[in-house]
């Protein structure tokens, strides 16, 4: 039975799929958009640090104000409404959800929320990619303990990178390479809130009459979230980050095969089994052939000559040998998809992609030199952005994650490239992500011998 049919079934029966949603910004918005037209779903809650923005962004996507006015969560529950708060611990604690959605983008909160979700035996749908790469590998061993499901939210693409890595491998193929496409040149990795809007070529009145953030956006165009994204489909995919950062080649979907394969037969991996990120723009800013700007792909090996011959029968884009293949899907609609997850969980009880082993990581490294001092700003700001790393490199050289690199003071100047290190800054030991975030690298030090 398909995931509609059995939606159709839990709405025939009464027994809705019972949801919360953390965080009503854009991604969550475009959740809240599709619930209405989905069966067997009840949004039970949203909650966010602003009551009166979730308002808003709920009658921004078309509900009436009549859905979202429960005065409380057991009213929301009974009459099938949708009860508005700030309080998101109230609405994990409460018997009346199923399944609670992080889509705040906070590393902390998204820690938080998932080690309540554990407390009360909650599934939790991790929207927050800043929070699964800093402390997935935990958060993860801790849902399994307590019995609930922790996945990776559908239509971000770490979570369709790894549907297209599971479909590969059920069908009996190694997967050489997988990744996304994104906008990319070397120089974005110095860009800042102040330059962001001109690589991306938004006017100021396109910017003065939309809801955009620069630094959430300048932290999409510098390197970080790629870094983030690959980082969790390393850690889901079993799947190996480059040693010395993502390279960004420039590539379109049918030369994927060609330049995703291993040095030693003419591409540009190290090694097979690897996550890398395609840029859609050429080193000199012409724009790519075909370009997978806004999509996912997973390059793929023939185990056979037979298998080969069907690739050349059937179609399939190949290297020159007819040996590497790939498969792209071209578009991710984020939010829009969200309810595969839900329902997957809830019909399934299987994860969209799961974090397992913790091969992947991103330090913050520097965007320029940085002095003694000075105060990080994070994700997309203005003194470090995120570069993906090997684990075992990152423990050794005690990487400072690019989740935690907010309102830290510099001990010491920082060289432009340089990763910063939990050495290099002065940090409070006791706040739970921090917490949490040094438990893991502990225990995976020992785990590794490192």
């Amino acid at each position: 039975m398909s995931l509609i049919q059995k939606l159709k079934a839990r709405a025939a029966e009464g027994r809705p799929v019972r949801v919360a949603v953390i965080g009503a910004g854009k991604f969550g918005s475009m959740y809240l958009s599709q619930v209405p037209r989905t069966p067997g779903i009840h949004l039970v809650a949203v909650a966010d640090l602003s009551p009166d923005r979730a308002r808003a962004s709920l009658a921004r996507v078309g509900w009436e104000s009549a859905r979202f006015a429960a005065t409380s969560m057991t009213q929301a529950a009974k009459d099938g409404s949708t009860y508005i708060t700030d309080d998101a611990a109230s609405v994990i604690a409460s018997d009346w959800v199923d399944i609670v959605i992080d889509a705040t983008g906070s590393p902390a909160a998204g820690i938080a929320h998932a080690l309540l979700c554990c407390e009360h035996r909650k599934h939790i749908i991790m929207v927050n990619v800043e929070a699964d790469v800093l402390a997935g590998p935990l958060l993860a061993r801790r849902a399994k303990e307590a019995g609930i499901i922790y996945t990776m939210a559908s239509g971000d693409q770490p979570a369709l990178i790894a549907e297209l890595v599971d479909w590969a491998r059920t069908i009996g193929m190694e997967v050489v390479c997988a990744g996304k496409g994104t906008k990319y040149l070397p120089i974005y990795h110095k860009s800042t809130p102040d330059t962001v809007w001109g690589h991306y070529g938004f006017s100021q009145e396109q910017v003065a009459g939309g809801d955009f953030n620069a630094q959430m956006f300048n932290s999409f165009l510098d390197g970080t979230k790629s870094a983030l994204e690959m980082a969790a489909v390393a850690n889901g995919c079993e799947l190996t980050p480059p040693k010395d950062g993502l390279y960004f080649p420039p590539c379109g979907v049918d030369d994927l095969p060609h330049i995703l394969r291993p040095r030693s037969e003419g591409g540009i991996l190290a090694q097979k089994g690897m996550v890398e990120v395609v840029s859609s723009i050429e080193r000199d800013s012409r724009p790519v052939f075909r370009d997978l700007r806004w999509g996912v792909y997973a390059v793929f090996e023939a185990p056979s000559k037979y298998v080969m011959d069907c690739f050349q029968q059937y179609g399939l884009k190949t290297d020159a040998t007819g040996k590497y293949a790939a498969m792209y899907k071209p578009y991710h609609l984020i939010g829009l998809e969200l309810g595969i997850s839900v329902a997957s969980i809830a019909v399934r009880q299987e994860a969209t992609g799961a974090t397992g082993e913790w091969r992947g990581d991103v330090g913050a490294t520097a965007k320029r030199s940085l002095k003694k001092g000075e105060k990080l700003d994070g994700e997309g700001g203005f003194t470090v952005y995120g570069k993906l790393m090997q684990t075992a490199d990152s423990l050794r050289m005690n990487a400072l994650p690019i989740g935690l690199a907010h309102n830290m003071v510099l001990k010491r100047d920082i060289a432009e490239g340089e990763v910063v290190t939990w050495n290099d800054v002065d940090y409070d030991a006791t706040k739970q992500a921090v917490a949490i975030r040094r438990e893991q690298e502990a225990i995976f030090r020992q785990e590794m011998n490192i």
